[in-house]
């Protein structure tokens, strides 16, 4: 389904959202009596309740993150200082803050822990831009690292995304009013994405995170597949190779990383990877494992800039070096 312009979203979809969310905890209880009702009769803890509050506190999130915004927005002066230093930190806090409060409540909920294992502060130096990569599999894991960055390494990420993600309106409200771009990933917009992600990092200051996903969508064994034979298609026969090796990541796309590194040159650059949400790739295997009852491990590894390649084609091995690393990882901590 096509996006809707932006006048209809803010006009239309986020007030919406708003009134949902009012309309929803106003009858809590009727829709609280109806899931406890069905609980008995689905197999899992109290599966059905758990499902409706996790749903019904997200959607209370995002109506209450819109109505922040919405004030932010007015005393900005209706927008006309939102790009400004002050407002555009406000927006940081802001974002930081309601992530918090988000993984506060999948914690008592979903019983979600995450440990992340591997850092290496002596790379990966305050004062420094850093490019970071993540592998991308399973459903929030993007919400993971964007808390992490913004919550416990206090960077400021600018994020390459989908543009479908703009259907969620705090997401959408949010994220447009900060340095981020939203892209449609398609193979004939390629030359133009890559020319977004290098205008995107360019001017990267000491506390800022370039974040990217070379895959270019979630894991599935499906999407491994189609990005071999795409590579094949292409006539690059030794990507191809390299990646039938890879059993749990999809082969990285190196052009945003080329250009983000040749826009960023004093950069450093992170690498990530997690566990513990590789199974859940369909709406099916989401509602099979709540409660999730998960442990998501995550790893970082820092590079220093004076060690990042120079040449192309060495950039493109080292990626495919690095990406080969982050499968045999995942393979041992699965």
């Amino acid at each position: 389904m096509p996006l809707p312009p932006r006048w209809l979203r803010r006009l239309l979809i986020a007030p919406a959202v708003v009134l949902l969310a009012f309309l929803v905890v106003t009858t809590l209880p009727i829709w609280a009596l109806l899931a406890a009702a069905a609980s008995p009769l689905v197999p899992g803890r109290l599966r059905p309740l758990r499902l409706l509050w996790i749903g019904c506190f997200y959607l209370v999130w995002d109506a209450a993150a819109l109505l922040a915004l919405f004030l932010l927005w007015v005393v900005s002066g209706f927008g006309w200082r939102t790009r400004s230093p002050a407002f555009q930190r406000a927006h940081y806090v802001l974002a930081g803050w309601f992530l918090r409060v988000l993984f506060w409540q999948a914690r008592w909920t979903l019983r979600l822990r995450i440990d992340v294992v591997g850092t290496d502060p002596d790379t990966a130096l305050p004062g420094r831009p850093e490019l970071v990569l993540c592998r991308h599999a399973g459903p929030g894991d993007s919400f993971i690292l964007i808390h992490g960055l913004v919550n416990w390494f206090h960077r400021e990420p600018r994020i390459v995304l989908k543009d479908s993600l703009q259907w969620d309106p705090a997401i959408d409200v949010l994220l447009n009013r900060l340095p981020n771009r939203f892209i449609a990933p398609t193979p004939e917009r390629g030359e133009e994405t890559v020319r977004q992600i290098g205008h995107l990092a360019t001017g990267l200051d000491d506390n800022d995170a370039f974040v990217i996903f070379p895959e270019g969508g979630n894991f599935t064994p499906r999407r491994r597949l189609r990005a071999i034979a795409r590579l094949r298609s292409l006539g690059l026969e030794w990507m191809a190779l390299r990646a039938e090796r890879m059993r749990h990541v999809l082969a990285p796309q190196p052009g945003g990383m080329l250009a983000a590194l040749d826009a960023a040159p004093d950069a450093g650059v992170i690498f990530v990877a997690h566990t513990g949400l590789d199974r859940m790739l369909t709406v099916a295997d989401v509602w099979r494992e709540l409660p999730m009852d998960k442990r998501i491990v995550m790893r970082f590894w820092s590079v220093p800039p004076e060690d990042v390649p120079t040449g192309r084609q060495q950039r493109i091995d080292w990626l495919f070096d690095w990406w080969a690393q982050i499968d045999a990882w995942i393979a041992a901590n699965r």
